[in-house]
């Protein structure tokens, strides 16, 4: 089974080797990374990555703002794309955690019933305290998250899906894909959550547009949850901050991000299932001398980031302010406010 997974960086070095090696595990075969304006060795990283036939990498082709979208638009006629039997879009700190047969997709889409589609739940791990960068997996370090079924307040959060060859593609969305809009009834894909159930149909049809991207957690989790690990260490946030992320240039994540992903009242260490094998694969990855050290670069430039970041006071209050912010999310906060309960 082909399978490709198609992502959007910038300035990720420190994180791709980890995010590669472990999507290999689950079965991936071909990886298309865009890449836009790194200083941190990322794209370097992926060039020699290319060069060992490992990952196909290429600029990202956006003229505007909207990196992400148009990456997906340009990803879709490229032959990792286009030969692919399934199509994964998802972000290099996001980990898809598969709970059923041998832990990988062909194991999640046999489960499945072998659909169209299939959208998987995010679950957000929590920063839960953890304020310096270490080079080791981000899925060790990261073990504390919300309640799954509940998120900010909300029982409804947002899901990343995986595509069959033969969806009625009209474009892929960064979190699911869209079928044409005046296609029958008859012809609409099968497309199930990741306990294997069909989507509800609103999300199926795209009828709501505050809701396109999401539908209930509660049960949707049997077979997969998509971890997502959008905080990491304070010293890493601190640098996402600084960068904005793939889709939108200089995009700053002002408390409100942070607040709502780091709740860490739930432990779940599911995961852990793959790290022998994913220290393996990536003392295997690190054993290439270039390679290795290229990934040490990006650890260096990393820190040397953040060191050059704390020279500056708003980036020491927000690091401050951040170590003390309520792990509460806000909505929780409010509705506890609102019972006349403390938080």
């Amino acid at each position: 089974m082909r399978i490709t997974a198609v992502t959007c960086v910038k300035n990720e070095g420190p994180f791709v080797l980890e995010w590669i090696a472990f999507n290999k595990l689950l079965g991936v075969t071909h990886f298309l990374f865009y890449s836009n304006d790194c200083s941190d060795a990322t794209d370097r990283l992926l060039d020699a990555l290319q060069a060992r036939g490992l990952v196909r990498h290429l600029p990202n082709p956006a003229e505007g703002r909207n990196y992400q979208m148009e990456a997906l638009k340009d990803a879709r006629n490229q032959p990792e794309v286009s030969d692919a039997d399934w199509v994964w879009v998802a972000d290099v700190d996001e980990f898809l955690n598969i709970h059923v047969g041998d832990h990988t997709i062909p194991a999640l889409i046999e489960a499945c019933g072998d659909p169209q589609a299939i959208s998987v739940h995010f679950q957000f791990f929590a920063n839960d305290g953890v304020d310096t960068f270490e080079d080791r997996p981000v899925i060790e370090q990261f073990t504390r998250s919300h309640n799954p079924d509940l998120w900010n307040g909300d029982s409804a959060i947002e899901v990343k899906s995986l595509v069959r060859r033969d969806f009625p593609l009209q474009y892929y969305g960064a979190h699911r894909p869209f079928f044409r809009s005046k296609l029958a009834p008859r012809k609409r894909p099968r497309w199930t959550d990741g306990s294997g159930r069909d989507v509800p149909h609103r999300f199926l049809v795209a009828a709501n547009p505050r809701r396109i991207r999401k539908f209930p957690a509660h049960g949707a989790r049997a077979f997969a949850t998509l971890n997502h690990y959008a905080l990491r260490s304070l010293d890493s946030y601190l640098v996402k901050n600084d960068r904005g992320d793939v889709n939108r240039e200089n995009r700053a994540f002002d408390d409100s991000y942070w607040r709502e992903r780091n709740d860490p009242a739930w432990q779940d260490l599911s995961i852990g299932r793959y790290l022998p094998r994913l220290q393996s694969a990536l003392a295997e990855l690190k054993s290439d001398p270039e390679i290795g050290q290229l990934h040490a670069e990006a650890v260096r430039l990393h820190r040397a980031k953040r060191d050059e970041l704390l020279t500056k006071p708003q980036y020491r209050d927000m690091q401050e302010h951040l170590r003390t912010a309520p792990t509460l999310p806000p909505a929780e906060i409010e509705l506890l406010s609102e019972l006349g309960i403390a938080s």
